[in-house]
């Protein structure tokens, strides 16, 4: 109950989302009018195709404009102070009234329906209702959508930042859903398990565990091009952690500048590649 008087998300009082939500909604109106043909108009007019498609065209066109200058209000509104759930939603119910409204008028005054007033208005809240919130629904699952993919492309794109402090980790499930993201400096290691990967990082000074749907192999492939390798069939580790490489008599172990962190093993299928990796740590390399 409390998320209804959070704001609304920004991206449904975007100038262009807005232009989008106006667009979409004539279209619809208009094919919903020639196509489901409410109001009776095709048992209480004698109206042919084409008169139909005039008379609808002129009607949707006139009502849109309750659905412009109320989003205009909107718009201008959330700019000085956002409003909430609550709000957008007796907004939104404003704007069916109010297009009924203009709906019964028209049909009462301009094509002089006999149908009694009440009733007439009944009718148009119910078409109204239909007509509005079917693409304000599509079109908010879509905006919602868009938005969550632009952020995770700008996510994506800070693991290229040459600032080390603002690189984070991107991690999705096997569906390509995004479900977790770390900054690359807390991030220690990845741990596989049947279907799902451990993500170990350190969280106010302790490693935490995030478990995820998804293979070894797909977060290999993801996070290509950064500090997290693979070490092990099981194991990826942060290179930038690793402060010890130690070879004992069951082969390299790998130790983390942290305490509680476990060692980890490399086996000779990824020696090379984490040898190779350390490699441009060394003075020599920097020179």
């Amino acid at each position: 109950m409390a998320d209804f008087f959070k704001p609304i998300p920004k991206y449904l009082t975007s100038k262009r989302n807005i232009v989008q939500l106006v667009l979409l909604t004539a279209a619809f109106a208009l094919a919903f009018i020639n196509i489901y043909q409410p109001f009776g108009v095709n048992v209480w007019f004698d109206l042919s195709p084409w008169q139909l498609l005039l008379y609808s065209s002129l009607i949707t066109l006139t009502g849109v404009m309750v659905v412009v200058i109320s989003r205009i209000i909107m718009y201008y509104r959330c700019k000085r102070n956002p409003i909430n759930y609550w709000q957008y939603l007796g907004w939104v119910l404003v704007e069916v009234v109010s297009m009924a409204m203009f709906y019964s008028v028209y049909i009462k005054f301009i094509l002089h329906d006999t149908r009694f007033f009440p009733n007439l208005l009944k009718l148009s809240i119910q078409n109204t209702a239909l007509l509005l919130l079917l693409p304000y629904s599509v079109l908010w699952l879509y905006f919602s959508w868009r938005d969550k993919k632009i952020m995770i492309d700008e996510m994506s794109q800070g693991l290229q930042s040459p600032d080390s402090s603002k690189l984070m980790a991107i991690f999705e499930d096997e569906k390509g859903v995004m479900r977790f993201s770390v900054k690359m400096e807390n991030l220690l290691y990845i741990e596989a398990s049947d279907n799902y990967v451990s993500i170990f990082y350190m969280d106010k000074e302790k490693i935490t565990r995030f478990m995820l749907r998804n293979t070894l192999k797909n977060l290999e492939e993801s996070l290509k091009g950064t500090d997290i390798i693979r070490c092990h069939r099981r194991f990826m580790v942060n290179c930038d952690l690793v402060k010890v490489i130690r070879r004992e008599k069951d082969g390299i172990k790998l130790e983390l500048g942290i305490r509680e962190a476990q060692d980890l093993p490399v086996t000779k299928t990824y020696l090379e590649n984490v040898m190779s990796t350390f490699s441009h740590y060394s003075p020599s390399s920097e020179e």
